[in-house]
């Protein structure tokens, strides 16, 4: 059975473990969900963090709109209570969210959202690059995990540098907040249009 995006990012939803760990106990499991996370509990992988695991089905809904009136974007934030919904400091996050999307304009809100067929595309890409530079075969994989980065920070939210800080990514300022505020924080989905684009 092919192990996809879709059940790697089941699994993590379900385990808090890593992509990669994910990865290994559906192979191992031949893509039975149940089964891969025995294995990650067996290894001792799946005590992820409490926090991670609780549901987060509160929250809000956030939009901005460009001066101007060109850019626009909706984005979904949950927290596990209404409380928290209500915290100045998760409200600035919200909105300095929604600038984030306007701004840098992400594709997908973290890695595990990129679909396999543009991963593979793009390392194609990056490895017939780096041999036209002239690059010995034997760095070439180490490159393309380079670039990829790089790729990954431009069209992944999480992965992002934050605007106003370009020195941490949006992944380390949901962290700090989690941590300052106790509860598990998720940005849920975002939509960004602007003036003009094709749909």
């Amino acid at each position: 059975m092919e192990i996809t995006s879709e059940h790697i990012k089941s699994l993590r939803e379900k385990t808090g473990c890593g992509m990669m760990d994910c990865k290994a106990a559906l192979k191992e499991a031949k893509g039975d969900l149940e089964a891969a996370v025995d294995i990650l509990r067996k290894k001792g992988v799946a005590s992820a963090s409490r926090r991670a695991g609780r549901t987060a089905a509160e929250g809000i809904v956030e939009s901005y709109i460009h001066t101007g009136g060109k850019i626009g974007v909706l984005v979904e934030v949950n927290s596990e209570s209404d409380f928290v919904a209500r915290n100045i400091d998760f409200q600035g996050f919200v909105k300095d969210i929604c600038l984030q999307i306007a701004a840098s304009n992400p594709q997908y809100i973290s890695r595990d959202e990129v679909p396999d067929g543009i991963i593979s595309h793009e390392s194609d890409i990056l490895a017939t690059q780096a041999r036209q530079e002239g690059k010995p075969e034997k760095a070439i994989e180490k490159i393309i995990q380079g670039r990829l980065d790089k790729f990954y920070s431009e069209v992944c939210l999480l992965d992002q540098p934050f605007i106003r800080d370009p020195k941490i990514a949006i992944k380390d300022l949901l962290g700090a907040l989690v941590a300052k505020i106790g509860e598990n924080i998720v940005i849920r989905r975002f939509v960004r249009y602007q003036l003009g684009e094709k749909s």
